[in-house]
């Protein structure tokens, strides 16, 4: 007779519970990988682990914090010891306040009360997903789960398996690094300019 214990667990409560996060699933193993092939593959790994483990998830609990939490492992298991990572940046360089001082300096706060969020949100969502991917994997991972998976800090401490203040300290230092490669890519894109003159308010 087969040990009940060992028995594989029914597809339909565990797919029922899956096809509601597998969309933002994969917005988080893309920004992780930086490859949509690998952020299928990994989806698919995350999602046969979690199968497999279907019988430790307690029922009544937030099942996609417990999912990703198995997807990132893949993530760091499988796939960042076979990536580099593109380039260094330095976070001295980024001030607490960025986008602030970057638009002061172009006289923008004479043109707009808010300069920075009109800025960003010149930006696509295709620029601003690249620039999540450029950040080095300790900050990406946690900028990924605030700002793509709208997590709260308690959430991704429980994805992560580490310390609330852990994720705060991460997140502080990711959005200075986030702040800068988004100020980079309004300047590529032309949304500004070195030479902007201000407008001066009569």
């Amino acid at each position: 007779m087969t040990d009940p214990s060992q028995a594989p667990p029914p597809a339909e409560p565990f797919e029922a519970l899956l096809a509601p996060v597998l969309d933002r699933a994969y917005a988080l193993a893309y920004h992780l990988s930086r490859s949509r092939d690998d952020a299928e593959d990994l989806v698919q790994e995350a999602a046969l682990q979690a199968f497999r483990a279907f019988h430790q998830f307690r029922p009544g609990t937030n099942f996609r914090a417990w999912y990703l939490h198995i997807l990132t492992n893949c993530f760091f298991a499988q796939y960042r010891k076979r990536k580099r990572e593109p380039r260094t940046l330095n976070i001295e360089d980024a001030e607490p306040l960025y986008l602030y001082s970057r638009t002061r300096e172009l006289g923008m706060h004479e043109k707009t009360p808010d300069p920075a969020s009109a800025v960003l949100g010149k930006l696509g969502e295709d620029q601003v997903h690249a620039a999540i991917q450029a950040l080095p994997e300790e900050y990406r991972v946690v900028c990924a789960l605030y700002f793509v998976e709208e997590l709260a800090y308690q959430e991704i401490a429980g994805v992560l398996r580490c310390p609330v203040g852990t994720v705060r300290s991460r997140l502080h230092r990711g959005r200075k690094l986030l702040q800068k490669e988004l100020w980079a890519a309004a300047r590529e894109h032309g949304i500004v300019t070195a030479k902007a003159a201000p407008e001066r308010v009569e």
